[in-house]
């Protein structure tokens, strides 16, 4: 007997044979996609971002989050890394930090690992690439706007990742739909709104410092005020 799985990370015995492959095969597809992408696309000065920015997640994903009824949550970080990367190879890096986790701290089943990549890094990539490409366009061109559109992109992609998870369970025989959708949901939409904070918060600090960095969305770096240009032409 399984207890209500509620969390993301799909353990071993959780899926059929049929639909762990389907998943393991679309996560195949995508990381071999995000290199492709990664080959024809980065420079030298962008390679290190991937490590650096896969690491980060690493360890923020470490650190969880109270919500309500006693459990816990953590960033997924699909959305901050195709916002800075490209949904594409936002693919390959939450592949390379899931694949870590699971065979260095087995969090997430070895037979389940193509459904927790799918589950929480390239349905969440590609909906941030999807969203934020299709709308930055139409939206106030305001940093304001853009952090606003990143904040419920975040918060989509931790509810798009917690209804496949329920559907594949569901088809599996695991739990009826009717039992683990409505318990996902309810759950992963507490932990979304912590998701889209900490996604806001990083993106935020990146364009402020850095926004040549920003893949999705393009700012230039803000203009010196008039007095601190005056300042420095003193000087």
């Amino acid at each position: 007997m399984f207890s209500l799985p509620i969390a993301m990370h799909i353990p071993d015995g959780f899926l059929s044979g049929g639909v762990a492959t389907v998943l393991l095969l679309l996560a195949v597809l995508a990381i071999a996609n995000g290199l492709r992408i990664a080959n024809a696309e980065l420079d030298e000065s962008r390679v290190p971002l991937l490590g650096v920015l896969a690491a980060f997640i690493f360890a923020v994903q470490m650190l969880n989050f109270p919500v309500a009824g006693g459990t816990s949550g953590h960033l997924l970080g699909a959305t901050l890394a195709a916002v800075l990367l490209g949904p594409w190879i936002a693919c390959l890096v939450m592949a390379v930090v899931l694949v870590t986790q699971c065979f260095a701290f087995a969090d997430g089943g070895v037979s389940a690992l193509g459904a927790n990549i799918v589950n929480m890094g390239v349905l969440g990539a590609l909906l941030a690439g999807f969203l934020i490409k299709a709308l930055t366009p139409i939206l106030p061109k305001t940093r304001g706007a853009f952090l606003g559109l990143v904040g419920v992109t975040a918060w989509l992609a931790v509810m798009i990742g917690a209804t496949a998870t329920s559907f594949e369970l569901a088809i599996s025989g695991t739990v009826p739909l009717g039992t683990v959708l409505p318990a996902m949901l309810g759950v992963h939409a507490l932990i979304g709104i912590g998701e889209a904070v900490i996604t806001v918060a990083a993106v935020s600090a990146v364009l402020a410092s850095r926004p040549d960095l920003v893949a999705l969305g393009r700012f230039e770096a803000q203009p010196a005020r008039p007095e601190a240009a005056a300042a420095g032409s003193v000087s």
